[in-house]
């Protein structure tokens, strides 16, 4: 029997806009799927918008990092190749460096095989959640 993977994050997000946790070691990688629908279409040719392409990037960080308070303070990413209707994007996120508050996870995503994604994202795990009383422990950056 395959343990269940305890998602600790993100709860009450959309599976179907931002994609379905497919394998998750918290703090070391996570895996997620999005396929992508007809609400996500930018034109007649059946591209996709880049957004929905990049919440799949951040929903899979914050996946590897699986906790309740994390949340994305940066990102350097790439657009590599076009998403069209009816594909099926798998994201793959690990965690690279952790230094306290501050987590960087490189997360990649491919169609088929060919890489449409890779970027370094920057999440914050806070002590509270995001929206709770700021404090100066509670900000992302000093």
């Amino acid at each position: 029997m395959i343990p269940r993977m305890k998602i600790k994050t993100h709860g009450k997000i959309s599976k179907r806009l931002v994609g379905v946790p497919i394998d998750v070691v918290d703090g070391v990688r996570a895996t997620a799927e999005l396929t992508a629908i007809s609400e996500m279409v930018a034109d007649s040719s059946g591209l996709i918008h880049g957004g929905f392409t990049f919440g799949l990037a951040d929903y899979a960080a914050m996946l590897a990092v699986n906790h309740p308070n994390v949340v994305l303070g940066s990102a350097q990413v790439k657009f590599i190749a076009p998403v069209k209707k009816g594909d099926i994007m798998r994201a793959n996120a690990t965690v690279t460096k952790t230094e306290g508050k501050k987590t960087e996870v490189n997360v990649e995503i491919n169609v088929e095989g060919l890489r449409v994604f890779a970027g370094i994202l920057m999440c914050y795990t806070l002590e509270k959640q995001v929206f709770d009383k700021i404090t100066n422990k509670n900000k992302l950056v000093d």
